[in-house]
């Protein structure tokens, strides 16, 4: 017998999804911090070519949906879960309650196309005064 009903399945998946942006959004904003940091320290690591190629895209990606006016891909299947659940946006659980109040916040549209640019051109900076190691063939 089924126990678990559909709204409660997109609930989950609503807040599996949230949980998954959130850890993309930290690794975006503390992969930049680490390899700053990283690159005056000398750590090696920050210089592995997938790691900040990998890092690279995932800006580029937020910064040309900015500029675009699009709304992240993660946040509208979110919202659609939330709604095929029968909640109103935004309300949720424990978990949705406090990730959510981290990730969306209100400001002005070009606030949030002026702070990604900014980043990207900090992420580009990075690329160039820590610059990635290129893979090298072991044949």
């Amino acid at each position: 017998m089924n126990t678990v009903s559909n709204e409660v399945r997109y609930l989950i998946a609503a807040d599996a999804l949230l949980f998954v942006h959130a850890l993309i959004v930290a690794f975006v904003v503390l992969g930049l911090l680490l390899v700053f940091v990283g690159g005056l320290r000398g750590w090696a690591w920050i210089r592995n070519f997938w790691f900040r190629l990998l890092h690279l895209t995932v800006v580029v990606f937020v910064v040309l949906q900015t500029w675009a006016g699009e709304i992240c891909p993660f946040t509208e299947w979110e919202m659609a879960y939330r709604t095929k659940a029968g909640e109103t946006i935004y309300a949720g659980s424990f978990v949705a309650h406090w990730v959510e109040s981290l990730l969306y916040y209100q400001a002005p549209g070009w606030v949030f196309v002026v702070i990604y640019t900014l980043f990207g051109c900090l992420v580009i900076a990075s690329w160039l005064l820590f610059a990635p190691r290129l893979p090298v063939s072991r044949h």
